[in-house]
């Protein structure tokens, strides 16, 4: 073990006894500029700013709801025995399936009260939701968690990384995959991508679902290098099968809605 190597600091702020995480101003800072494109690109599309305040303001406490439920489902033995534990967020246990399930079922009904289409506002909003996962893997990466498998120093460098990255990958004398780094890389593409797929003017929805076949896509390899995978079998992966299920899922949602004529409208539509 090299004793010379320190991880980085969690803690970004100290106000006496209240310690402000890295984790937590990463997520903010994803939640935030997520929220300013979705408004940006609100506006050009006939969106009040209000309602997008609003979705964030409802839809990610449902998120971080979502979120620890999921955890807590897949870990109901553990947290049988440990009921106290179960509101312990702070602790760590947030699935971003169950945070994404939260978050859209919140968007649904508030999409609904504001009068828009749901499918709409998720068009408009999805390269942001990749904005918040992307910067959110890089709280992952201060906490040293949701790391890969064990790899060596020289396979690192071999990725060309900076050493406050190798380094932080050093974890109780192993170097681990840096998942964090794949995983956020992708949702960077990913954005590009959305946002470019704006100018072909696909029909309304389109967007919203490449996003979740995108991410899909991403998460399905990714997962396979975690080490700290929930299971849903003792060979399964949950996330991976979970990705599986969208990826169809979203497909056969695209060929249904334009099959059946639910898909006229286009993005670009006034």
């Amino acid at each position: 073990m090299d004793s010379t190597i320190q991880p980085l600091n969690k803690v970004f702020l100290q106000l006496g006894p209240l310690s402000i995480k890295w984790y937590g101003v990463l997520i903010g800072t994803g939640v935030l500029l997520g929220l300013w494109l979705a408004i940006r690109e609100g506006k050009r599309r006939g969106v009040h700013e209000e309602t997008f305040m609003d979705i964030v303001l409802i839809a990610v406490p449902a998120a971080i709801l979502g979120a620890r439920i999921y955890y807590v489902l897949f870990n109901l033995d553990y947290y049988s025995k440990h009921l106290i534990e179960i509101p312990q967020i702070w602790s760590g246990g947030l699935a971003i399936h169950g945070g994404l399930i939260g978050a859209f079922i919140a968007s649904y009904f508030i999409a609904k009260k504001k009068g828009y289409s749901f499918w709409k506002l998720a068009d408009i909003a999805a390269p942001s939701i990749l904005v918040g996962q992307m910067l959110g893997r890089w709280g992952n990466f201060m906490n040293q968690e949701a790391h890969g498998g064990p790899v060596t120093r020289a396979f690192l460098e071999g990725l060309y990384l900076p050493n406050w990255i190798i380094n932080q990958m050093y974890i109780d004398g192993t170097y681990y995959h840096p998942t964090f780094l794949y995983e956020s890389l992708w949702s960077f593409v990913g954005i590009i991508v959305l946002i470019s797929l704006r100018r072909f003017n696909l029909r309304r929805g389109e967007i919203f679902l490449s996003y979740l076949i995108w991410y899909s896509v991403g998460r399905y390899f990714i997962e396979g290098l975690r080490t700290d995978s929930l299971m849903l079998t003792d060979t399964i992966r949950m996330a991976q099968f979970i990705s599986v299920l969208i990826i169809v899922g979203a497909i056969i949602i695209l060929i249904y809605r334009r099959v059946k004529g639910l898909s006229n409208d286009r993005y670009l539509d006034a």
